[in-house]
């Protein structure tokens, strides 16, 4: 019988898990998958932050619930990590304390380079782009944007930003309820160009291709599918930067109540949605990328291919 491994993601605005195995080739091979929205970075912007005690029942409570769908699946290991939200936090220590008390799970918090590595060598696992050598790959969360570059299908710069789309909207969106505002959204790129400017990260004058993980542009595939009525997975993996740019155009005038209402778009994100659009965008401008390839191997593919790698 072939080794599993559960993997479970507590991300700054979901909480997912994955349980896979390896196929007879060695390929990985997902048996179970699963997301909640809990949103625990509320408040990830602030000079200090913390967890709030909402943000933290929020994710214990899906935690045992994404570990109970998981059990019906026997793992040999089972990793819970976290990224920006908790890495960022001041009170992460007790969050940990409370998982480990409800759970008896240890909380592996992940460093912005070990996020990043592991993100991507979950994408290497992608059939998909088994022969993709050199490429970009961004990984856009809510409290983190990933960065790397690779060269021969290794990586040979990788960058984490805190410019996720959560501490972004805290930051710039000063009513996300309401219509967005040209001043802000203009402060929000501005911000963002420095941030990639400063962060040391080497863009090529020559533009790679250019790979795209996470939520953010998952949800551009799922818009995309219900305005064509068909599935997510069955829309196009190129998504056009002219794409991007229409679809904020779009939802740029609209109330926060209009943007849940659009067809395909989840609720759960679409509050912080259009400050995605302009990261993406302004990143896409700033890298000279026309289209990005969307994949949906990312971090918790890098956690399984390592967790069973690490196996007795």
């Amino acid at each position: 019988m072939r080794p599993v491994v559960a993997i479970i993601d507590l991300g700054s605005n979901s909480i997912k898990v994955l349980v896979a195995t390896r196929d007879d080739a060695g390929c990985l091979q997902a048996l179970h998958s699963r997301t909640i929205d809990t949103r625990i970075s509320a408040g990830i912007s602030q000079a200090a932050p913390r967890l709030s005690e909402d943000g933290m029942t929020r994710g214990v409570a899906a935690l045992a619930e994404l570990l109970a769908g998981a059990a019906k699946f026997p793992a040999a290991k089972t990793v819970l990590v976290a990224t920006s939200a908790v890495r960022d936090a001041a009170n992460a220590p007790e969050f940990c304390a409370r998982i480990r008390a409800a759970t008896g799970h240890e909380l592996r918090v992940l460093s912005g380079e070990e996020e990043a590595n592991l993100i991507g060598r979950g994408l290497t696992c992608d059939p998909a782009l088994a022969d993709q050598r050199d490429f970009y790959l961004f990984d856009l969360g809510g409290g983190s944007l990933e960065c790397l570059l690779f060269r021969d299908r290794k990586i040979d710069q990788a960058q984490s930003l805190r410019l996720g789309c959560v501490r972004m909207t805290e930051r710039f969106i000063n009513d996300p309820t309401a219509p967005l505002v040209v001043a802000e959204t203009t402060a929000l790129a501005l911000h963002v160009r420095d941030e990639l400017k400063r962060s040391g990260f080497r863009f090529p004058l020559v533009a790679p291709a250019a790979v795209f993980t996470g939520g953010s542009m998952t949800a551009v595939r799922s818009l995309k599918g219900a305005m064509h009525g068909v599935a997510m997975e069955d829309t196009p993996a190129i998504v056009a930067t002219d794409t991007l740019a229409h679809l904020l155009d779009e939802l740029a005038p609209m109330t926060l109540t209009e943007r849940k209402a659009v067809p395909g778009m989840p609720a759960a994100r679409a509050d912080v949605f259009p400050a995605a659009l302009v990261t993406i965008l302004t990143l896409a401008d700033y890298a000279h990328v026309d289209h990005f390839r969307h994949s949906l191997y990312n971090l918790r593919w890098g956690l399984a291919a390592e967790a069973l790698a690490n196996l007795p």
